[in-house]
């Protein structure tokens, strides 16, 4: 591709400090000169994050162009940047994922390698090394929960169930021809399964690249994972009864009804009360088993109401 094609779109809401970290790892990417622009969307932040952008902007090499939004969540924060980026391809990005050296340059070189209009690629995320993530977090991070990279195997092409709108880029022309977020979305969680999915209807590939890294600079305890968990409820009512939604609850319908689904009920319901003296180690840097991470987290997190529910089918069965 020649010239500088890349749109760089990152929402953004009161985390000021992590949003500077972030843009400067962009101006000091090894193929920084290929971004043409990187198109800041701030959702009504209170924290004086536009005049940090602004005074930012005046040494960056890159052009940051700052947009002030109302507060109408990230659906609709990244849909004002598809509308304005003058790229052909977009990066979506998060504003507390810092881009390791090569990020851009990995996204790029697949692009470069397969420039059909319907690839995108995923980039991969990890834990930044310093906020010290626990067993717990890399879990999270990897085996489902927050994304599910240790399904993947590089360069294999990846469902809409990893469309990750941290680290993900495609071509302009496509998403804007085929779907937009959809912005009935307001919170976190699902906006971005959505729209893979509805991309993935038009032929969406997305194809899998762990080299275009990002660092994850949060921690998150286990009462933080449930706290957000437990935040995720109106987005997911929303996003159910959506094409996307309706796909996944009929494959985690066919989970619950066998047998093994409800074997997996029965021993998170025995056996979570029976070890909750070690819940204070799901923080700690002892590595469990994971499948007590699991257990924990379905038991205080995922599905207490299901947990009862599926108490009620299971003697129903009996």
């Amino acid at each position: 591709m020649a010239g500088p094609e890349l749109s760089v779109v990152i929402p953004t809401y009161n985390r000021k400090e992590i949003l500077l970290k972030t843009l400067a790892a962009y101006q000091q990417q090894s193929s920084s000169a290929e971004i043409l622009e990187i198109l800041v969307l701030d959702d009504e932040s209170t924290d004086g994050t536009g005049e940090a952008v602004a005074e930012f902007s005046q040494r960056a090499a890159n052009h940051v162009r700052y947009f002030r939004l109302t507060h109408r969540g990230q659906a609709a924060a990244r849909n004002h940047g598809i509308r304005e980026a003058r790229g052909k391809l977009l990066l979506f990005a998060d504003d507390d994922i810092v881009p390791s050296l090569h990020l851009v340059a990995e996204h790029l070189a697949w692009h470069q390698k397969y420039p059909e209009p319907f690839v995108a690629v995923l980039g991969f995320v990890e834990w930044a090394p310093e906020v010290k993530p626990t067993p717990f977090m890399e879990w999270l991070a990897k085996d489902g929960v927050l994304f599910a990279y240790s399904h993947l195997s590089p360069g294999e092409s990846a469902d809409f169930r990893y469309f990750y709108s941290c680290n993900v880029s495609l071509k302009t022309a496509f998403v804007r021809e085929n779907g937009m977020f959809n912005e009935d979305f307001k919170g976190y969680g699902f906006e971005d399964t959505e729209l893979g999915y509805r991309l993935q209807k038009r032929g969406l590939r997305l194809l899998y690249n762990p080299a275009a890294l990002g660092y994850h600079h949060k921690f998150m305890s286990f009462a933080d994972a449930c706290r957000r968990a437990k935040g995720v409820p109106a987005a997911l009512k929303l996003f159910e009864n959506r094409g996307a939604g309706l796909v996944l609850a009929r494959m985690e319908a066919q989970k619950r009804a066998g047998l093994a689904g409800r074997l997996k009920r029965l021993s998170v319901r025995t056996l979570v009360p029976f070890l909750s003296p070690i819940k204070p180690l799901l923080d700690s840097q002892l590595r469990l088993p994971r499948i007590l991470y699991r257990a924990f987290y379905s038991y205080y997190a995922v599905y207490p109401a299901a947990l009862q529910a599926g108490a009620e089918e299971d003697s129903a069965g009996e």
